[in-house]
């Protein structure tokens, strides 16, 4: 069964290719409070690694994706915290 959506999130990713070594991922999501989040990942190839494009991004990706995940644990404290008055600690 579908969920029928009542509230969307878009987060953006970018890939920039650097060599033949290098990828760069720049990821940012703008929560409907107009809060925007950004995050950066990066992984390098081995030089004796055959290439493979796509793990290179798999692994930018996930590394900024989770960079942006702490990001909103951080900001779910702060706005626990305004709300109760109370020190706030999530978790993953």
């Amino acid at each position: 069964m579908a969920m029928k959506a009542l509230l969307e999130w878009h987060i953006d990713l970018g890939f920039q290719e650097i060599g033949h070594r290098d990828t760069r991922t720049a990821v940012s999501l703008r929560l409907p409070d107009n809060t925007e989040l950004h995050a950066e990942g990066h992984a390098r190839k081995h030089p004796d690694d055959p290439r493979q494009t796509q793990v290179g991004e798999e692994l930018a990706a996930a590394r900024a994706l989770n960079e942006l995940a702490r990001q909103l644990l951080a900001k779910a404290a702060d706005d626990i915290e305004h709300a109760t008055h109370i020190p706030a600690h999530p978790t993953m």
